[in-house]
């Protein structure tokens, strides 16, 4: 087992603008920069570095249009002309758009221009080929039923974060715990895509047994990892993530019937046809006398059979009342072994 920090680093890292309260406001808000954003390609000749107030921009046109950089763009025309970000940013705007002038590629190649509005969003070679958020998202809504974001995070985080450059999901399914070798979890998953080319499109699955403020997941079993760069055929990589998506609510289907079909057979399974008998099935489970003897007696003053199922639940009860972490999940563990004499 691991523990996973994907999405806590992405808690820390988002502003409050990236954040999302909903997937359905993600899906939303991804569609509408799709909506509002144009690809075109254009020949380097035909890209213009010229200086404004607020700094360098990129005339694209013989209309005199200008497309303002934002910090994804702005760090691409540096890689594109070779020049190191950190020392252009120290220059005026008129000095650093005679370096770009200078420095930036020629040739007949057609590159790739990602606008929205007034912005240029990304610029690149002919190899990258985009996909786009919303494509990756609706993918995920109708593949991963039950899949909701986690608990807020410490910060306020929800999970879920977009903005110009990328956008990153974690979803979990609380209502499909389930018991693996003794021990408690839960499916969930990260999915990322950039469509700038910021990063890879991908995903992570995984069993977690606990999820803390910080949106660490820790205990992670099964995890299952998979991404693909933006060359030629990244399309392909919707059906890829939807099929790692599928193993995983397949696996999470099969257990969690089998652990239903287990809580039948608990309700059903008599453990004592009265209470001395199901004291003594008890005892021989390694569980306290003491614990013993009060479900018991609860057991009894209420009427009820004595069903594996039932004295679970009672037994489980009583644990709750525990002063010390510790010793509670000491009891917890021998009082959930008890199910597998329902298999």
């Amino acid at each position: 087992m691991t523990n996973l920090t994907r999405a806590s680093k992405q808690l820390f890292l988002r502003p409050d603008d990236e954040r999302f309260e909903s997937f359905d406001s993600l899906l939303t808000a991804c569609e509408k920069r799709r909506d509002e954003s144009d690809a075109a390609w254009k020949v380097p000749g035909e890209l213009e570095p010229i200086s404004l107030p607020w700094g360098v921009a990129i005339e694209a046109d013989s209309s005199g249009r200008s497309l303002n950089l934002n910090d994804w763009s702005f760090s691409q025309v540096c890689q594109l002309s070779r020049v190191q970000k950190e020392t252009v940013n120290r220059l005026s705007p008129d000095t650093a758009t005679a370096v770009f002038k200078e420095t930036f590629p020629g040739g007949t190649k057609p590159m790739q221009l990602l606008t929205r509005g007034d912005q240029l969003r990304s610029i690149h070679g002919a190899s990258y080929t985009r996909l786009f958020d919303v494509d990756l998202l609706e993918m995920v809504q109708e593949t991963a039923d039950n899949f909701t974001p986690p608990p807020v995070g410490m910060n306020g985080g929800t999970g879920l974060y977009s903005g110009e450059q990328d956008t990153f999901a974690f979803l979990i399914d609380d209502s499909a715990w389930v018991e693996i070798d003794g021990e408690d979890f839960a499916p969930g998953f990260f999915v990322w895509n950039s469509e700038v080319g910021r990063r890879s499109v991908g995903m992570e699955t995984f069993w977690f047994q606990r999820i803390c403020q910080n949106h660490i997941d820790w205990g992670a079993n099964e995890v299952v990892t998979y991404s693909r760069k933006h060359t030629a055929n990244v399309g392909a990589a919707l059906t890829e993530i939807q099929q790692v998506l599928q193993q995983l609510i397949g696996t999470r289907n099969e257990r969690r019937d089998a652990f239903a079909k287990t809580i039948k057979s608990a309700m059903d399974l008599r453990i004592g046809d009265d209470a001395e008998e199901a004291a003594k099935t008890l005892s021989k489970q390694g569980i306290p006398i003491g614990f013993v003897k009060e479900a018991v007696k609860e057991t009894s003053e209420k009427g009820s059979p004595f069903t594996l199922f039932g004295m679970d639940d009672s037994l489980t009860r009583l644990t709750g009342r525990m002063k010390f972490a510790g010793d509670r999940s000491d009891q917890d563990r021998k009082i959930g072994s008890l199910l597998s004499l329902a298999s």
